[in-house]
């Protein structure tokens, strides 16, 4: 499934590119604006998937009486994470490049830094909290 999402994105793209060749400069923005729409619409899709999943997994599990276990994220999961995430992080950078310039660069490695802290902070809740250590006023 995710091989024909990303034969789609990459026909999209390509659509985007020969009409930017065929209607020039002046419709750059709006090829551009339904480009990153479509891609929104994607993410979008695929966030609601995961979230409808993991809610019916949470009432499976309240209905069946059963607690989640603490340390149910394995390292593989966390690897497997930060490879997609870097992986991800190629063509992104490449898309926000070549119609963002570095601004573009900037603010798409901004969101990956911020989906790999949400994931941190996910699995490890105290992360950036400050602990009692011997604080004296």
């Amino acid at each position: 499934m995710t091989d024909v999402h990303d034969t789609d994105l990459k026909k999209d793209l390509a659509a985007t590119l020969h009409a930017r060749r065929d209607l020039g400069p002046d419709y750059e923005s709006e090829l551009v604006d339904s480009f990153l729409e479509k891609i929104d619409q994607r993410i979008d899709t695929a966030v609601e998937r995961r979230l409808r999943r993991g809610l019916a997994e949470q009432q499976m599990q309240a209905a069946r009486g059963a607690r989640r276990p603490k340390g149910t994220d394995s390292w593989g999961e966390r690897f497997g994470f930060g490879i997609v995430s870097l992986v991800l992080a190629i063509p992104l950078s490449a898309i926000s490049g070549a119609f963002g310039g570095v601004t573009g660069v900037i603010v798409t490695w901004i969101g990956i830094v911020g989906v790999n802290t949400t994931q941190a902070v996910r699995l490890n809740p105290g992360l950036f909290q400050r602990g009692d250590r011997g604080h004296e006023d």
